[in-house]
């Protein structure tokens, strides 16, 4: 049984700084972080295949946040920098088991049980 568990999450000013850490504790995947904020729909932030050689982001956060992976210690991380109010809403990390990068929620086969990252203004 594939389990993700997020953790890094929590309550950060604009401006601030936030890292995400999601442990897989089984298998090598391809993963995404997604997030999704009351009343929206769950969306991808970011997402890297398995070597770490390819990665995807939103426009939303090019240029402001990092995906990055340690295949070692089975995990995934999201630096997330600059921070703004509208970053706000629970993240969730996501397993995919085929090799290359994928966009849609759809394409994922394994999900954690998200973390809230609130960003005050």
């Amino acid at each position: 049984q594939v389990q993700l568990v997020e953790s890094g999450g929590g309550l950060v000013q604009t401006g601030g700084s936030l890292k995400l850490s999601c442990a897989v504790t089984s298998g090598t995947f391809t993963m995404g972080w997604f997030r999704q904020a009351p009343g929206k729909e769950r969306d991808i932030v970011a997402a890297i295949n398995r070597s770490g050689t390819s990665t995807y982001y939103a426009d939303s956060v090019k240029g402001r946040f990092t995906i990055s992976r340690d295949n070692a210690k089975n995990t995934v991380y999201l630096q997330m920098n600059s921070l703004r109010p509208e970053d706000t809403a629970v993240y969730y990390c996501a397993a995919d088991r085929s090799l290359s990068v994928h966009i849609s929620r759809p394409s994922y086969d394994y999900w954690g049980q998200g973390t809230q990252v609130t960003v005050s203004s």
